[in-house]
């Protein structure tokens, strides 16, 4: 039986990686993983996943298609910490080596309904041209060791990076007893409550 006055609310998420433009790279697959406050819980569903290696049509518009499905379900007690998606592409170099080709993330949608985000993505770049001849050489690109991390943005005013490809993502938003608990999402063309704004734009490098 449901509780007329519910101490959380719920935040259900499906929908896909639709997919990705790298012009200059092909053969690419990516990952992906959720970030969120210290009050957000998953209850059901993946927090993390990895695709399979798509390769470029033989169409003019080039684009790399992965349609990997996501599904998950959190629950909190407020806004804060809205949840974001990382998402990572990689793929193979000159030398066959897994390389990282981008990293990006952006929050997810907070108004009901089905939505389309396209994130742009960026490599860290070496500090030096000799450690950037020196990592082709050996097959080792600078890469973060946690992609978490390119949510959070903490100590990245200090990291070079280089803005490349996009990455574009489908999402269906179902929403459970925010309004019992004062937070209203119902509007897509209007402003959000206060206390949510600004949680939907995209973390850009």
């Amino acid at each position: 039986m449901t509780s007329p006055n519910p101490s959380v609310f719920l935040l259900m998420i499906s929908g896909q990686i639709e997919g990705a433009q790298f012009p200059e790279y092909d053969d690419l697959y990516c990952k992906y993983c959720f970030v969120y406050g210290h009050d957000w819980a998953p209850t059901s569903g993946l927090e993390e996943g990895i695709s399979q290696i798509t390769s470029k049509g033989r169409g003019s518009t080039q684009s790399l298609v992965w349609n990997f499905p996501l599904d998950i379900t959190f629950k909190s007690t407020n806004p804060f910490g809205w949840p974001q998606i990382v998402v990572s592409v990689y793929g193979p170099d000159t030398f066959g080596n897994d390389v990282v080709r981008g990293y990006g993330a952006v929050h997810i949608p907070f108004t009901p309904g089905k939505h389309t985000r396209t994130i742009p993505m960026f490599v860290p770049e070496s500090t030096s041209r000799l450690q950037k001849f020196t990592s082709w050489l050996m097959g080792r690109r600078p890469e973060y060791t946690d992609p978490k991390v390119v949510a959070q943005g903490e100590g990245r005013e200090v990291t070079r990076v280089r803005s490349q490809g996009f990455v574009t993502l489908q999402f269906s938003i179902i929403t459970k007893d925010m309004k019992k608990l004062g937070y209203d999402t119902t509007s897509g063309e209007q402003a959000p409550a206060t206390r949510l704004a600004g949680t939907e734009q995209p973390y850009r490098s």
